[in-house]
């Protein structure tokens, strides 16, 4: 077992720390800077690109970011790094750029996105960057068929599962990828409690966070069931109502 209290010191900006896409946007290095400022930690997201570069970027459709047709998987990392994002002045960020802005100034999470048929080699290229990171990183997926390459490529780096729902099927699954020695969980905080996440804590001692905290009943959930949340839409350090 990894030690990463580091991992639930201080909450975790949703996408860094954006202003519901009015002015700041997700997964842009201006969100990742406003993030670094506060001293919150930064969940984002990545895609591989076509030419096997991992990308910053939440959907593999393009249209909701950048306004283009078209997917992820279909343009090259110069292609997509041209890209604006809602209009403004931030790019497209490759997660070189993340690492370089973010160097080791507050922790990141790094949820790898799975696109079937076209994710080939993204924890591969995922880990070469991340290898030769010095800062707290570490990585989680909804995505099956990627934690079962996270021990293979990146054995030293804390991995998670990132987990909704109640439903028994569900549940039974989460549980099942319990044997890929994972190091924490990411769960929706409205999902909470569940046997899942109570026998990750109780039993296993492990870390859990939650997704994705808007308002204060979210923020309860958290704190009554899980250790740590990832956010949006308002500031954790300023006293809510």
């Amino acid at each position: 077992m990894k030690k990463i209290s580091w991992l639930t010191k201080r909450p975790i900006a949703h996408r860094g720390l954006h202003d519901l896409n009015r002015k700041v946007w997700e997964n842009t290095l201006t969100a990742a800077r406003r993030a670094v400022d506060k001293d919150f930690a930064i969940e984002c997201d990545v895609h591989l690109s076509s030419d096997r570069v991992p990308v910053v970027i939440h959907d593999d459709d393009l249209n909701r970011l950048t306004g283009e047709d078209g997917f992820v998987w279909q343009r090259t990392a110069s292609e997509l790094r041209n890209l604006k994002v809602g209009g403004t002045s931030d790019h497209v960020p490759l997660l070189a750029d993340l690492l370089a802005v973010v160097n080791g100034k507050v922790p990141l999470v790094v949820e790898l996105k799975g696109t079937p048929g076209h994710d080939e080699g993204l924890v591969e290229a995922v880990a070469a960057q991340l290898r030769q990171y010095r800062g707290k990183v570490a990585i989680m997926s909804f995505d099956h068929w990627l934690i079962r390459d996270f021990r293979k490529f990146m054995p030293d780096i804390p991995a998670g599962l990132t987990a909704y729902g109640t439903e028994n099927k569900l549940i039974e699954a989460h549980f099942a990828m319990l044997a890929h020695n994972l190091d924490f969980t990411s769960y929706a905080a409205g999902d909470l409690p569940n046997p899942f996440v109570s026998f990750v804590r109780a039993r296993l001692k492990l870390p859990v966070i939650t997704w994705t905290v808007r308002d204060k009943p979210a923020v309860d959930l958290t704190f009554k069931y899980a250790d740590q949340m990832t956010f949006e839409g308002f500031d954790p350090d300023q006293p809510t109502a």
